[in-house]
Order: C-alpha cells, then sequence, then structure tokens
C-alpha cells in the first residue's frame, strides 16, 4: 500500500460554487493545474463509472520532468462516487514507462461549509514512490489556491 497525503484549505465560496467547479470540465482546465503546467481535459464524464482525462503540459520543461514523457503528466481516472454538493472520489493513473509512477492513486474531493465560505479536503491514497511528498503537497496546495481564486473571481454565481 502507498503512501497518504493530505490538505485541505478554506474557500471564500459556498459549497455549491466550489462542488460546480469540481464538476466543469473548463473549471478544471483553468484550477486543477498546479503552478508551472497548463492542462486540458480530453475526457470527462462526472458520474459513477464515467471517465476522465487530463494532459498537464510544464511551462518550462527544463525546471523538471514529467511523469508520462519530458514535458507531460497524462492523468487518466476513473469516477468511483460521486455525492453532489458533498465529494468526488476518483481512481486515477498515470501513463508511464517508469515504474515508480505506476499503481491506481485514489484521490477524494471534499467540500463542507465553513465560517464564511467552504473547506476543501483532498485526500490522495497510495499515491506512487515517484510522486516526492513535499511536492506532492505543494502542487494540491497549489491547486486549491487556485480553485479558491477560480470561485471568488466567480463572485455571487453558483458555478462556472
Amino acid at each position: 500500500m502507498g503512501r497518504t497525503d493530505q490538505v485541505g484549505m478554506h474557500v471564500a465560496a459556498t459549497t455549491v460554487q466550489v462542488y460546480a467547479a469540481f464538476t466543469d470540465r473548463a473549471a478544471l482546465e483553468c484550477w486543477l493545474p498546479p503552478d508551472g503546467m497548463t492542462g486540458r481535459v480530453t475526457e470527462f464524464d462526472p458520474r459513477p463509472g464515467g471517465r476522465y482525462r487530463m494532459i498537464l503540459t510544464l511551462t518550462d520543461p527544463a525546471a523538471t520532468h514529467g511523469k508520462s514523457s519530458a514535458d507531460r503528466d497524462i492523468v487518466e481516472g476513473v469516477f468511483v462516487e460521486v455525492v453532489d454538493g458533498v465529494r468526488i472520489v476518483q481512481d486515477v493513473m498515470f501513463p508511464s514507462g517508469d515504474p515508480d509512477y505506476a499503481g491506481t492513486m485514489r484521490i477524494t474531493w471534499a467540500v463542507e461549509p465553513a465560517e464564511g465560505g467552504s473547506f476543501v479536503t483532498v485526500v490522495a491514497e497510495n499515491v506512487p514512490s515517484g510522486i516526492a511528498a513535499a511536492d506532492h503537497r505543494t502542487g494540491i496546495t497549489a491547486s486549491l489556491r487556485n480553485l479558491a481564486e477560480y470561485v471568488a473571481g466567480r463572485g455571487d454565481q453558483p458555478g462556472p
């Protein structure tokens, strides 16, 4: 069994706004890529059994390397559980020739009401050994920060 990484953050938006950003393809492309990456969702069916695929491209491949190729991380997954307004559970993997990135990681995105907005928690279980713990938590934190900025920029709109 692999490592578990968990990060949480307060977001100044309603749970409805946050959950809408979880379940909108265009929104994910805006907020999910961590610092130093851009994202493109090529498959997205947010229902139990539905598939998910995102291509994350490094903006500076000389600074680091991708898991799937020199400049990319490809994330493929299946939605395991979708609880409207509460949580999304995905089983994801990184197609890679490097065995250190092999295996299926379970990621749970959860949102709950909190004073002044919502609290978002991300739990990644069975994290592949090739993903350094500090780097992973930094990446998740960057995504959550992007999410907070994205939903704050939406004003009082209910979703993306």
